[in-house]
């Protein structure tokens, strides 16, 4: 769900998408021509990373190189071959793999433009997908809700993937990949891209779980003694839902075309298993609703607790104040001193010797029978 530190950080350790320092939401200048690259996220690596994972149904082979050997057995139209790139403030070379690849100047342009809205767009004979990896990490002490643009780009026997950081994003998927004869080897290069997706989407199951659980912390916490700082954790957790909503949404439209449109690039077999991630993607997008119907109900529970102990505390000071009423009363009538020997109406209870206990007594009698009185009530 991320959201200055103190603003955004609850007593239970959370941290939302929002914690983002300046530099992750920079944008370019206005005017600039279409294809202009500019990194508009902040450099996470030292150097970029390249990672070739080459495989078919019984070899894989995964290795790290430093720049594209257009000669190499893995640049080869009969090899299927994932590029994994992490890192993308190193302009130059990143417009080589492009350039190479033949990527239109637009998706160079949204690969390095960190904040693109999720989408499915073809180019020409390669398909282009933005997503948004959102994960739930330990930092510390407190649990972070982290996000991360991911670029794909599906060529006929290519698979290109681009990241700001070193992040394992996909490491279950590589894992899969070591496995030989599997589906995923087996089938043409359509099905990694599939199963990136995927990878993807099951992450936000993970983020919607830590996200329910910090709702429901958070609910015993406002029921039970609220604090201003969960009123700064709500309104983190509906910017958070907000921003879930948005990029899952946008992503369920775009995986709708790849099922909806004809692309020579997707075989009908894989559109099934893209119709599992739509359905995931739907589900994803139900539990984000509920859990905003829940950041509301949870707003309205604490106004509410803090309602509820201002009416505690002021039916206290309302009783005690009704008790000093009488109270004052006789005190005030007995600070007027009256001279006795005047008249003998003029305060004789002065020169009375019990006169000092009895005020206290029937002070106290009063009290005694007020509070009496109130308990019966059930006014407290």
């Amino acid at each position: 769900m991320g959201l200055n530190q103190q603003n955004n950080e609850s007593s239970s350790g959370f941290r939302s998408l929002f914690n983002r320092s300046a530099a992750e939401v920079q944008r370019k200048k206005p005017g600039q021509p279409p294809g202009f690259l500019q990194h508009t996220g902040e450099q996470k690596l030292e150097a970029m990373r390249m990672t070739v994972h080459d495989y078919d149904a019984n070899r894989y082979d995964s290795f790290t190189i430093d720049a594209l050997d257009p000669t190499a057995a893995y640049m080869r139209p009969s090899s299927k071959t994932w590029i994994q790139i992490q890192g993308l403030h190193d302009i130059t070379q990143l417009r080589k793999i492009m350039d190479y690849f033949e990527l239109h100047p637009l998706v160079q342009e949204d690969i390095v433009s960190i904040n693109q809205r999720p989408k499915v767009e073809p180019y020409g004979e390669v398909i282009f997908v933005v997503g948004r990896m959102i994960t739930a990490r330990q930092e510390g002490d407190a649990t972070e809700l982290k996000s991360e643009q991911v670029s794909l780009v599906l060529g006929k026997n290519f698979v290109l993937s681009f990241q700001e950081s070193d992040d394992p994003l996909f490491d279950p998927v590589i894992r899969r990949m070591l496995v030989a004869n599997t589906r995923l080897r087996r089938h043409s290069i359509d099905f990694l891209t599939y199963a990136l997706l995927d990878n993807l989407v099951d992450h936000y199951f993970t983020a919607l779980d830590f996200i329910n659980e910090t709702i429901e912390s958070m609910e015993e916490r406002v029921l039970d003694q609220p604090d201003p700082s969960d009123l700064q954790s709500i309104h983190a957790l509906r910017r958070d839902l907000i921003f879930f909503r948005k990029s899952v949404w946008s992503l369920r439209d775009g995986i709708n075309s790849l099922i909806r449109d004809d692309s020579p690039l997707i075989s009908p077999e894989i559109k099934v298993y893209l119709r599992d991630v739509y359905d995931h993607l739907v589900q994803v997008i139900d539990s984000v609703e509920s859990q905003r119907e829940l950041v509301f109900s949870l707003y309205d529970m604490y106004m509410s607790s803090l309602s509820s102990r201002m009416n505690e505390v002021m039916k206290v000071l309302t009783v005690i104040s009704t008790l000093f009423i009488p109270l004052t009363f006789i005190v005030g009538v007995y600070g007027m001193n009256f001279n006795p020997e005047t008249s003998v109406w003029n305060m004789p209870e002065l020169n009375w010797a019990f006169g000092y206990p009895a005020a206290w007594g029937l002070m106290l009698i009063i009290i005694a029978s007020m509070l009496y009185y109130f308990k019966r009530k059930g006014w407290f």
